[in-house]
Protein backbone atom coordinates (compact mmCIF):
# COMPACT_ATOMS: atom_id res chain seq x y z
CA UNK A 1 0.00 0.00 0.00
CA UNK A 2 2.00 3.27 -1.04
CA UNK A 3 0.39 6.66 -1.32
CA UNK A 4 2.26 9.47 -3.47
CA UNK A 5 3.86 11.83 -1.41
CA UNK A 6 2.19 15.26 -1.25
CA UNK A 7 3.45 18.05 -3.47
CA UNK A 8 5.23 20.34 -0.78
CA UNK A 9 5.96 18.37 1.62
CA UNK A 10 7.52 19.67 5.08
CA UNK A 11 11.46 19.65 5.62
CA UNK A 12 11.50 22.01 8.90
CA UNK A 13 10.71 18.31 11.12
CA UNK A 14 12.75 17.99 14.07
CA UNK A 15 13.74 14.31 12.58
CA UNK A 16 15.30 15.73 10.11
CA UNK A 17 19.14 14.67 10.20
CA UNK A 18 21.49 17.14 10.00
CA UNK A 19 23.93 17.50 6.42
CA UNK A 20 26.81 15.10 5.45
CA UNK A 21 24.29 11.94 7.37
CA UNK A 22 24.69 8.82 5.54
CA UNK A 23 20.88 8.75 4.93
CA UNK A 24 21.15 11.75 2.30
CA UNK A 25 22.97 9.18 0.00
CA UNK A 26 21.04 6.08 0.39
CA UNK A 27 17.21 5.32 -0.88
CA UNK A 28 14.32 5.22 -0.72
CA UNK A 29 14.99 8.96 0.34
CA UNK A 30 12.26 11.68 0.99
CA UNK A 31 12.57 15.74 1.91
CA UNK A 32 15.63 16.20 4.17
CA UNK A 33 17.03 13.38 3.38
CA UNK A 34 15.18 11.30 5.62
CA UNK A 35 14.60 7.49 4.15
CA UNK A 36 11.21 6.72 3.66
CA UNK A 37 9.34 3.84 5.54
CA UNK A 38 7.08 3.29 2.67
CA UNK A 39 7.33 2.73 -1.32
CA UNK A 40 8.51 0.33 -3.41
CA UNK A 41 12.01 0.16 -2.30
CA UNK A 42 11.14 0.47 0.67
CA UNK A 43 8.35 -2.33 0.55
CA UNK A 44 11.00 -4.54 -2.08
CA UNK A 45 13.68 -5.03 0.77
CA UNK A 46 12.15 -4.22 4.47
CA UNK A 47 15.09 -6.03 6.27
CA UNK A 48 17.65 -4.64 4.25
CA UNK A 49 16.04 -0.77 5.15
CA UNK A 50 16.38 -1.67 8.85
CA UNK A 51 19.49 -2.77 8.88
CA UNK A 52 21.10 -0.06 7.29
CA UNK A 53 19.03 2.42 9.43
CA UNK A 54 20.45 0.53 11.99
CA UNK A 55 23.90 1.59 10.63
CA UNK A 56 22.62 4.90 10.48
CA UNK A 57 21.42 6.36 13.13
CA UNK A 58 21.09 3.24 15.93
CA UNK A 59 18.64 1.42 17.67
CA UNK A 60 16.11 4.52 16.59
CA UNK A 61 16.17 5.98 12.96
CA UNK A 62 14.14 8.87 11.87
CA UNK A 63 11.89 7.58 9.15
CA UNK A 64 8.97 9.20 6.93
CA UNK A 65 5.81 7.64 6.55
CA UNK A 66 2.75 8.13 4.13
CA UNK A 67 2.60 11.74 2.81
CA UNK A 68 6.18 12.03 4.23
CA UNK A 69 4.95 12.86 7.92
CA UNK A 70 7.86 12.17 10.10
CA UNK A 71 8.26 9.82 12.67
CA UNK A 72 10.42 7.23 14.27
CA UNK A 73 11.37 3.42 14.04
CA UNK A 74 12.10 1.46 16.82
CA UNK A 75 14.84 -0.69 15.44
CA UNK A 76 16.08 -2.08 19.25
CA UNK A 77 14.77 -4.95 20.88
CA UNK A 78 14.86 -3.48 24.29
CA UNK A 79 14.23 -0.33 23.30
CA UNK A 80 10.97 -1.52 21.54
CA UNK A 81 10.27 -2.72 24.95
CA UNK A 82 11.24 0.02 27.00
CA UNK A 83 8.54 1.77 24.98
CA UNK A 84 6.08 -1.01 24.72
CA UNK A 85 6.12 -0.46 28.83
CA UNK A 86 6.23 2.65 29.22
CA UNK A 87 2.86 4.66 28.66
CA UNK A 88 3.86 7.50 30.55
CA UNK A 89 6.54 8.19 28.11
CA UNK A 90 4.86 7.02 25.14
CA UNK A 91 1.10 6.89 24.89
CA UNK A 92 -0.96 4.98 22.99
CA UNK A 93 -3.85 7.75 22.68
CA UNK A 94 -3.45 8.77 18.68
CA UNK A 95 -4.71 12.19 19.73
CA UNK A 96 -1.31 13.09 20.71
CA UNK A 97 -0.21 12.91 17.93
CA UNK A 98 1.12 17.04 16.46
CA UNK A 99 0.92 15.80 12.96
CA UNK A 100 -2.72 15.51 12.94
CA UNK A 101 -3.29 18.55 15.54
CA UNK A 102 -1.36 20.64 13.16
CA UNK A 103 -3.39 19.45 10.17
CA UNK A 104 -0.40 17.85 7.92
CA UNK A 105 -2.79 14.18 7.61
CA UNK A 106 -4.80 14.42 4.54
CA UNK A 107 -7.98 12.94 4.89
CA UNK A 108 -7.39 10.30 2.64
CA UNK A 109 -4.38 9.06 4.73
CA UNK A 110 -4.04 5.16 4.81
CA UNK A 111 -2.33 5.89 8.22
CA UNK A 112 -5.92 6.89 9.34
CA UNK A 113 -7.85 4.12 9.68
CA UNK A 114 -5.11 2.22 11.85
CA UNK A 115 -3.86 5.32 13.55
CA UNK A 116 -7.40 7.57 14.17
CA UNK A 117 -8.66 8.06 17.65
CA UNK A 118 -12.08 5.28 18.91
CA UNK A 119 -12.91 4.62 22.40
CA UNK A 120 -11.25 1.10 22.38
CA UNK A 121 -8.25 -0.14 25.12
CA UNK A 122 -5.92 -0.06 21.75
CA UNK A 123 -6.01 3.53 22.09
CA UNK A 124 -6.67 4.13 26.13
CA UNK A 125 -4.13 4.90 28.71
CA UNK A 126 -4.60 4.25 32.50
CA UNK A 127 -8.09 3.71 34.30
CA UNK A 128 -9.72 3.45 31.10
CA UNK A 129 -7.46 1.49 29.67
CA UNK A 130 -7.38 -0.94 32.44
CA UNK A 131 -11.25 -1.49 32.37
CA UNK A 132 -11.58 -1.84 28.78
CA UNK A 133 -8.79 -4.24 29.04
CA UNK A 134 -9.85 -6.20 31.47
CA UNK A 135 -13.29 -7.19 30.17
CA UNK A 136 -11.33 -8.23 26.86
CA UNK A 137 -8.60 -10.63 28.76
CA UNK A 138 -11.11 -12.03 31.01
CA UNK A 139 -13.44 -12.97 28.95
CA UNK A 140 -10.57 -14.29 26.50
CA UNK A 141 -9.49 -16.41 29.85
CA UNK A 142 -12.79 -18.22 30.09
CA UNK A 143 -12.21 -20.21 26.83
CA UNK A 144 -11.42 -23.95 27.28
CA UNK A 145 -8.17 -23.94 24.78
CA UNK A 146 -9.04 -28.01 24.36
CA UNK A 147 -11.90 -27.18 23.32
CA UNK A 148 -10.34 -24.56 20.70
CA UNK A 149 -8.42 -27.12 19.48
CA UNK A 150 -11.59 -29.34 18.61
CA UNK A 151 -12.77 -26.43 16.91
CA UNK A 152 -9.83 -25.84 14.78
CA UNK A 153 -9.29 -29.76 14.18
CA UNK A 154 -13.20 -29.62 12.48
CA UNK A 155 -12.86 -26.51 10.33
CA UNK A 156 -9.40 -27.45 8.93
CA UNK A 157 -10.44 -30.99 8.05
CA UNK A 158 -13.97 -29.30 6.77
CA UNK A 159 -11.35 -26.96 4.67
CA UNK A 160 -9.06 -30.00 3.25
CA UNK A 161 -12.12 -31.76 2.32
CA UNK A 162 -12.96 -29.13 -0.24
CA UNK A 163 -9.89 -29.55 -2.18
CA UNK A 164 -8.47 -32.86 -0.89
CA UNK A 165 -9.58 -34.76 -4.07
CA UNK A 166 -7.84 -32.19 -6.09
CA UNK A 167 -4.79 -33.03 -5.50
CA UNK A 168 -3.15 -29.67 -5.52
CA UNK A 169 -4.82 -26.42 -3.94
CA UNK A 170 -3.93 -22.72 -2.66
CA UNK A 171 -3.44 -22.89 0.47
CA UNK A 172 -3.40 -18.78 1.17
CA UNK A 173 -7.25 -18.56 -0.16
CA UNK A 174 -8.38 -21.96 0.64
CA UNK A 175 -7.14 -22.32 3.94
CA UNK A 176 -5.20 -19.97 5.82
CA UNK A 177 -7.61 -16.86 5.12
CA UNK A 178 -10.83 -19.54 6.32
CA UNK A 179 -9.72 -20.93 9.35
CA UNK A 180 -9.01 -18.33 11.96
CA UNK A 181 -12.58 -16.43 10.44
CA UNK A 182 -14.08 -19.93 11.11
CA UNK A 183 -12.66 -20.64 14.38
CA UNK A 184 -12.96 -16.70 15.59
CA UNK A 185 -17.41 -16.77 14.59
CA UNK A 186 -17.25 -20.14 16.21
CA UNK A 187 -15.39 -19.23 19.59
CA UNK A 188 -17.60 -15.62 19.53
CA UNK A 189 -20.89 -17.40 19.32
CA UNK A 190 -22.06 -17.03 16.19
CA UNK A 191 -23.57 -20.16 13.67
CA UNK A 192 -20.68 -21.31 11.11
CA UNK A 193 -22.54 -19.54 8.06
CA UNK A 194 -20.91 -16.21 8.89
CA UNK A 195 -17.56 -17.79 8.74
CA UNK A 196 -17.13 -17.46 4.69
CA UNK A 197 -19.07 -13.95 4.41
CA UNK A 198 -17.21 -12.13 7.16
CA UNK A 199 -13.58 -13.46 5.36
CA UNK A 200 -14.52 -11.63 2.12
CA UNK A 201 -15.40 -8.84 4.20
CA UNK A 202 -12.41 -8.83 6.68
CA UNK A 203 -10.51 -9.19 3.75
CA UNK A 204 -12.22 -5.94 1.41
CA UNK A 205 -11.32 -4.28 4.69
CA UNK A 206 -7.62 -4.61 5.36
CA UNK A 207 -7.11 -3.88 1.65
CA UNK A 208 -8.36 -0.45 1.95
CA UNK A 209 -10.76 -0.79 -1.40
CA UNK A 210 -13.11 1.39 -2.57
CA UNK A 211 -15.50 -0.77 -1.04
CA UNK A 212 -13.72 -0.91 2.39
CA UNK A 213 -16.03 0.49 4.25
CA UNK A 214 -19.32 -0.85 3.04
CA UNK A 215 -18.00 -3.97 4.77
CA UNK A 216 -17.16 -2.10 7.69
CA UNK A 217 -20.86 -1.80 8.09
CA UNK A 218 -21.41 -5.33 6.98
CA UNK A 219 -18.81 -6.49 9.69
CA UNK A 220 -20.37 -3.77 12.12
CA UNK A 221 -24.48 -4.89 11.49
CA UNK A 222 -23.12 -8.47 12.00
CA UNK A 223 -21.67 -7.86 15.23
CA UNK A 224 -24.50 -5.48 16.38
CA UNK A 225 -26.72 -8.44 15.63
CA UNK A 226 -24.66 -10.61 17.49
CA UNK A 227 -24.64 -8.41 20.90
CA UNK A 228 -28.72 -7.81 20.68
CA UNK A 229 -28.90 -12.07 20.70
CA UNK A 230 -26.24 -12.28 23.16
CA UNK A 231 -28.44 -9.71 25.29
CA UNK A 232 -31.46 -11.48 25.26
CA UNK A 233 -29.79 -14.93 24.91
CA UNK A 234 -26.21 -15.63 26.60
CA UNK A 235 -24.64 -18.59 25.79
CA UNK A 236 -20.84 -19.80 26.44
CA UNK A 237 -18.91 -17.72 24.27
CA UNK A 238 -17.14 -14.62 24.19
CA UNK A 239 -19.52 -12.23 23.04
CA UNK A 240 -21.89 -13.49 26.38
CA UNK A 241 -18.69 -13.09 28.87
CA UNK A 242 -18.29 -10.00 26.95
CA UNK A 243 -21.12 -8.17 28.57
CA UNK A 244 -21.43 -10.26 31.28
CA UNK A 245 -17.98 -8.17 32.68
CA UNK A 246 -17.95 -6.73 35.58
CA UNK A 247 -16.79 -3.69 33.08
CA UNK A 248 -20.34 -3.14 32.16
CA UNK A 249 -19.47 -2.46 28.29
CA UNK A 250 -22.27 -0.61 26.67
CA UNK A 251 -23.44 -1.83 23.40
CA UNK A 252 -21.30 -0.21 20.96
CA UNK A 253 -18.75 -0.55 23.45
CA UNK A 254 -18.98 -4.11 22.96
CA UNK A 255 -19.54 -4.30 19.40
CA UNK A 256 -16.83 -2.40 18.75
CA UNK A 257 -14.22 -4.07 20.92
CA UNK A 258 -15.78 -7.37 18.92
CA UNK A 259 -14.16 -6.16 15.66
CA UNK A 260 -10.96 -5.19 17.29
CA UNK A 261 -10.76 -8.61 18.68
CA UNK A 262 -12.02 -10.39 15.07
CA UNK A 263 -10.10 -8.21 12.67
CA UNK A 264 -6.65 -8.30 14.19
CA UNK A 265 -6.82 -11.60 15.27
CA UNK A 266 -7.53 -12.90 12.05
CA UNK A 267 -5.47 -10.65 10.11
CA UNK A 268 -2.67 -12.04 12.33
CA UNK A 269 -3.71 -15.57 12.42
CA UNK A 270 -4.16 -15.51 8.60
CA UNK A 271 -0.48 -14.25 8.07
CA UNK A 272 1.27 -16.48 11.01
CA UNK A 273 -0.21 -19.51 8.96
CA UNK A 274 0.65 -18.60 5.33
CA UNK A 275 4.04 -18.20 6.98
CA UNK A 276 4.54 -20.98 8.81
CA UNK A 277 2.99 -23.41 5.91
CA UNK A 278 6.31 -21.54 3.88
CA UNK A 279 8.74 -22.20 6.09
CA UNK A 280 7.23 -26.02 6.83
CA UNK A 281 7.27 -26.89 2.99
CA UNK A 282 10.44 -24.56 1.49
CA UNK A 283 13.19 -24.84 4.60
CA UNK A 284 15.29 -28.14 5.19
CA UNK A 285 15.57 -26.97 8.56
CA UNK A 286 12.01 -27.43 9.36
CA UNK A 287 11.68 -30.50 6.97
CA UNK A 288 14.14 -32.29 8.65
CA UNK A 289 13.66 -31.61 12.09
CA UNK A 290 10.10 -32.31 11.69
CA UNK A 291 10.18 -35.22 10.16
CA UNK A 292 13.06 -36.39 12.30
CA UNK A 293 11.06 -35.25 15.47
CA UNK A 294 13.49 -32.70 16.97
CA UNK A 295 11.26 -29.80 16.19
CA UNK A 296 7.56 -29.81 17.20
CA UNK A 297 5.35 -28.00 14.73
CA UNK A 298 4.56 -25.25 17.93
CA UNK A 299 7.96 -24.98 17.85
CA UNK A 300 8.15 -24.31 14.16
CA UNK A 301 5.32 -21.68 14.64
CA UNK A 302 7.87 -20.08 17.54
CA UNK A 303 10.34 -19.55 15.36
CA UNK A 304 8.40 -17.80 11.96
CA UNK A 305 6.86 -15.30 15.04
CA UNK A 306 10.96 -14.60 15.44
CA UNK A 307 11.96 -14.27 11.57
CA UNK A 308 8.53 -13.40 9.62
CA UNK A 309 6.01 -11.75 12.36
CA UNK A 310 2.53 -11.28 11.57
CA UNK A 311 2.69 -7.44 11.78
CA UNK A 312 6.55 -6.13 10.86
CA UNK A 313 5.62 -3.08 12.35
CA UNK A 314 2.99 -1.29 14.66
CA UNK A 315 1.99 2.71 14.07
CA UNK A 316 2.05 3.50 17.31
CA UNK A 317 3.15 5.34 19.86
CA UNK A 318 3.35 9.26 20.73
CA UNK A 319 5.14 11.42 22.81
CA UNK A 320 4.03 12.62 26.03
CA UNK A 321 6.56 15.18 26.53
CA UNK A 322 9.84 16.43 25.23
CA UNK A 323 12.22 13.00 26.11
CA UNK A 324 16.19 12.05 24.92
CA UNK A 325 15.57 8.23 23.95
CA UNK A 326 18.25 5.97 22.34
CA UNK A 327 20.49 9.21 22.13
CA UNK A 328 17.61 10.94 20.02
CA UNK A 329 15.72 13.85 20.95
CA UNK A 330 11.97 12.82 20.59
CA UNK A 331 8.98 15.97 20.86
CA UNK A 332 6.40 15.98 22.67
CA UNK A 333 3.36 14.59 20.08
CA UNK A 334 6.07 12.77 17.99
CA UNK A 335 4.74 9.40 16.47
CA UNK A 336 6.76 6.09 16.68
CA UNK A 337 6.65 3.28 15.02
CA UNK A 338 7.08 0.03 16.38
CA UNK A 339 9.56 -2.04 14.52
CA UNK A 340 8.23 -5.85 15.74
CA UNK A 341 10.47 -7.13 12.62
CA UNK A 342 13.08 -5.41 12.97
CA UNK A 343 13.82 -5.74 16.83
CA UNK A 344 13.28 -9.33 16.59
CA UNK A 345 16.43 -8.93 14.10
CA UNK A 346 18.38 -7.02 16.29
CA UNK A 347 22.05 -8.26 16.48
CA UNK A 348 22.20 -7.43 20.41
CA UNK A 349 20.06 -10.42 21.03
CA UNK A 350 20.30 -12.99 17.59
CA UNK A 351 23.79 -12.32 16.32
CA UNK A 352 23.37 -15.34 14.14
CA UNK A 353 19.65 -15.44 12.57
CA UNK A 354 20.59 -18.98 11.40
CA UNK A 355 20.85 -20.56 15.03
CA UNK A 356 17.15 -21.88 15.92
CA UNK A 357 15.64 -20.21 18.75
CA UNK A 358 14.21 -23.95 19.75
CA UNK A 359 9.89 -22.43 21.11
CA UNK A 360 11.76 -19.41 22.50
CA UNK A 361 8.66 -17.33 23.30
CA UNK A 362 10.16 -13.83 24.10
CA UNK A 363 10.10 -12.05 20.69
CA UNK A 364 8.43 -8.96 19.77
CA UNK A 365 5.99 -10.45 17.79
CA UNK A 366 2.62 -9.97 20.07
CA UNK A 367 4.17 -6.54 21.62
CA UNK A 368 4.61 -6.25 25.50
CA UNK A 369 3.55 -4.07 28.48
CA UNK A 370 -0.08 -3.38 28.86
CA UNK A 371 -0.82 -3.72 25.65
CA UNK A 372 0.13 -7.21 25.05
CA UNK A 373 -2.08 -9.04 22.82
CA UNK A 374 -4.73 -10.95 24.97
CA UNK A 375 -5.33 -13.60 22.06
CA UNK A 376 -2.03 -14.72 21.55
CA UNK A 377 -2.24 -18.06 22.46
CA UNK A 378 -5.15 -18.63 20.56
CA UNK A 379 -3.37 -17.71 17.44
CA UNK A 380 -1.06 -19.93 18.63
CA UNK A 381 -3.59 -23.02 18.76
CA UNK A 382 -5.52 -22.10 15.64
CA UNK A 383 -1.84 -22.18 13.71
CA UNK A 384 -0.08 -25.05 15.28
CA UNK A 385 -3.32 -26.90 15.72
CA UNK A 386 -4.77 -26.47 11.80
CA UNK A 387 -1.47 -26.72 10.47
CA UNK A 388 -1.15 -30.18 12.26
CA UNK A 389 -4.72 -31.30 10.70
CA UNK A 390 -3.32 -30.59 6.94
CA UNK A 391 -0.42 -32.40 7.34
CA UNK A 392 -1.64 -35.37 8.84
CA UNK A 393 -4.37 -35.23 6.12
CA UNK A 394 -1.55 -34.59 3.26
CA UNK A 395 1.58 -35.59 4.10
CA UNK A 396 3.02 -36.02 0.60
CA UNK A 397 1.73 -32.17 0.57
CA UNK A 398 4.89 -30.09 -1.26
CA UNK A 399 4.90 -26.43 -2.91
CA UNK A 400 4.21 -26.62 -6.25
CA UNK A 401 6.62 -23.61 -7.47
CA UNK A 402 10.04 -22.71 -6.74
CA UNK A 403 10.14 -20.56 -3.59
CA UNK A 404 11.62 -17.06 -5.52
CA UNK A 405 8.57 -17.48 -7.33
CA UNK A 406 5.90 -16.95 -4.37
CA UNK A 407 4.70 -13.59 -4.79
CA UNK A 408 4.45 -10.99 -1.94
CA UNK A 409 2.10 -7.99 -1.12
CA UNK A 410 3.50 -5.10 1.09
CA UNK A 411 0.72 -3.38 3.33
CA UNK A 412 0.91 -0.66 6.30
CA UNK A 413 1.59 -2.89 8.95
CA UNK A 414 2.64 -6.49 6.91
CA UNK A 415 4.40 -8.28 4.38
CA UNK A 416 1.96 -11.10 3.74
CA UNK A 417 2.16 -14.23 1.20
CA UNK A 418 -0.37 -13.61 -1.89
CA UNK A 419 -0.60 -17.14 -2.36
CA UNK A 420 0.92 -20.81 -1.32
CA UNK A 421 0.24 -23.15 -4.29
CA UNK A 422 0.60 -27.00 -3.65
CA UNK A 423 0.38 -30.18 -4.87
CA UNK A 424 -0.16 -33.76 -3.44
CA UNK A 425 -1.70 -37.66 -4.02
CA UNK A 426 -5.38 -37.04 -4.69
CA UNK A 427 -7.70 -38.00 -1.61
CA UNK A 428 -11.10 -39.14 -1.03
CA UNK A 429 -12.74 -36.00 1.56
CA UNK A 430 -13.61 -37.30 5.28
CA UNK A 431 -16.94 -37.05 6.40
CA UNK A 432 -17.10 -33.96 7.67
CA UNK A 433 -18.00 -33.52 11.82
CA UNK A 434 -20.56 -32.09 13.07
CA UNK A 435 -20.38 -30.92 16.48
CA UNK A 436 -22.54 -28.94 18.54
CA UNK A 437 -25.53 -26.05 16.40
CA UNK A 438 -25.59 -22.29 16.19
CA UNK A 439 -25.93 -20.29 19.44
CA UNK A 440 -27.17 -17.53 17.24
CA UNK A 441 -29.92 -17.87 14.33
CA UNK A 442 -29.44 -16.18 11.26
CA UNK A 443 -31.67 -12.97 10.42
CA UNK A 444 -34.06 -13.69 8.13
CA UNK A 445 -32.49 -10.91 5.91
CA UNK A 446 -28.66 -11.71 6.49
CA UNK A 447 -26.62 -8.37 5.54
CA UNK A 448 -25.14 -8.20 2.01
CA UNK A 449 -21.72 -6.66 1.55
CA UNK A 450 -20.32 -5.71 -2.01
CA UNK A 451 -17.60 -8.17 -2.69
CA UNK A 452 -14.30 -6.54 -4.47
CA UNK A 453 -15.36 -7.45 -7.97
CA UNK A 454 -15.99 -5.66 -10.61
CA UNK A 455 -19.27 -3.13 -10.50
CA UNK A 456 -22.59 -4.62 -12.26
CA UNK A 457 -23.29 -3.61 -15.56
CA UNK A 458 -26.41 -1.12 -14.51
CA UNK A 459 -25.36 0.84 -12.31
CA UNK A 460 -28.02 3.22 -10.21
CA UNK A 461 -28.71 6.79 -12.22
CA UNK A 462 -25.86 9.40 -11.14
CA UNK A 463 -24.18 7.05 -8.07
CA UNK A 464 -21.66 8.96 -5.93
CA UNK A 465 -17.76 7.71 -6.76
CA UNK A 466 -17.02 5.07 -4.28
CA UNK A 467 -13.85 7.26 -4.26
CA UNK A 468 -15.22 10.46 -2.96
CA UNK A 469 -17.38 8.15 -0.55
CA UNK A 470 -14.05 7.28 1.14
CA UNK A 471 -12.79 10.51 0.98
CA UNK A 472 -15.69 12.49 2.41
CA UNK A 473 -16.13 10.03 5.18
CA UNK A 474 -12.55 9.98 6.25
CA UNK A 475 -12.56 14.00 6.58
CA UNK A 476 -15.56 14.13 8.82
CA UNK A 477 -13.92 11.62 10.57
CA UNK A 478 -11.07 13.78 10.99
CA UNK A 479 -13.21 16.88 11.49
CA UNK A 480 -14.28 15.04 14.62
CA UNK A 481 -11.14 14.19 15.90
CA UNK A 482 -9.08 17.34 15.48
CA UNK A 483 -12.32 19.08 17.16
CA UNK A 484 -12.24 16.93 19.91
Amino acid sequence: MTTTPPDHPRTDSPLTPPPGCPAHSIGPIGPGGVRRLYGPEAEADPVGLYNELRTEHGAVAPVLVHGDLPAWLILGYAENLEVMRTPSRFSRDSRRWRELQNGRVPADSPLLPVVAWQPLCVFADGEEHERLRAAVTESMNRFDRRGIRRYVVRFANQLVDSFAADGKAELVEQFAEHLPMLTLTQLLGMPDEYGPRLVDAARDMLKGTETAIASNEYVMKTLRQLVAAKRALPGKDFASWLLEHRADLADDEAAEHLRLVLITAYETTANLIANTLRMVLTDPRFRASLAGGHMTLPDAVEQVLWDAPPFGRVYGRWATGDTEFADQKIKSGDLLVLGLAAGNIDPAIRPDLSVPVHGNRSHLSFSSGPHECPGQDIGRAIADTGIDALLVRLPDIELAVLEDQLDWESSLLSRRLMAVPVRFTPREPEAAQVTGSPVMPMPPESPKFPAPAPPPQEAPAAPVPASDRVRAWWRSLTRWLRAR
